[in-house]
């Protein structure tokens, strides 16, 4: 994998991770958490600080109003949970508003994973989208028959079982698009001086911005995931798995090289 080194640097007050990196994994819309059952396992099995976290109006947090603050809250009680400082990992809703909080707290962030997020989230193809949201909440279901079809049908086991078993967020898909819909990725992957990795299914429509995406990111760079769509960590779970490990190893070799005195490296 490409892209520029020494994620976190240029960073002031970023602390070099004590052993593993931390990670922290932000959920798609209407999802939660247990999408990253598969994933929390391995990170804790290989001894990873790590954590999913359910953002407003999902999971645990169903009925909570979906707000940008509220978003950009939950995001850093998850980073304080596992250290104060964590690799990003977010699909979807998660990459965008992990993109958004790398922006505004920099030095919490040893590196950014977006996936299925490199496409600009406004103008008409966000009006429909919503408009269309409007219409299957207005279902006798509010429209959960329809999303555990498609789900059902778009994945296999244990993946859907994984997004399924946290609830299904049908009330939040108007608030949530409309808070993102106000955020602007570009401009806050050009503030973000870390490392970015743009991770998308080859069949995902959200990666028709990727190129201006990684343009974007000082230090960006774009994997591309034969065979998956835009729920590219369940659709493909062992490719994601692979390109994380990775990255991770990325992450940990810079931190080794940028503080040769921690316990990453040997004693200067």
């Amino acid at each position: 994998m490409g892209g520029a080194d020494l994620p976190g640097a240029d960073l002031p007050g970023a602390a070099p991770a004590v052993g593993p990196v931390p990670v922290l994994l932000v959920h798609g819309i209407r999802t939660s958490a247990t999408m990253w059952r598969h994933q929390l396992e391995w990170l804790a099995a290989a001894n990873h600080p790590v954590l999913a976290i359910d953002l407003p109006g999902h999971g645990a947090r169903l009925g909570e109003q979906f707000t940008a603050a509220a978003a950009l809250a939950a995001i850093d009680a998850g980073v304080d949970a596992v250290g104060g400082t964590a690799l990003l990992v977010g699909l979807s809703l998660g990459g965008y508003w992990t993109i958004a909080y790398a922006a505004r707290h920099p030095e919490k962030v040893l590196g950014l994973v977006a996936a299925g997020s490199s496409f600009v989230p406004s103008g008409p193809g966000l009006a429909v989208y919503r408009l269309l949201a409007r219409q299957i909440r207005r279902l006798p279901d509010r429209g959960l028959a329809l999303h555990t079809f498609l789900v059902r049908r778009m994945l296999r086991e244990p993946g859907v079982s994984d997004v399924l078993a946290g609830g299904v967020a049908l009330d939040v898909m108007d608030a949530g698009l409309g808070a993102t819909g106000a955020l602007a990725p570009l401009a806050d992957l050009r503030s973000y001086p870390g490392r970015v990795w743009l991770v998308n299914g080859a069949w995902d429509h959200f990666r028709l911005h990727q190129n201006r995406f990684r343009a974007a990111a000082s230090r960006g760079t774009v994997i591309t995931v034969p065979g998956a769509g835009h729920l590219v960590s369940l659709h493909r779970p062992h490719a994601f798995d692979r390109i994380l490990r990775s990255i991770i190893a990325e992450v940990e070799a810079d931190l080794r090289r940028d503080h040769p005195d921690s316990v990453h490296g040997q004693p200067g």
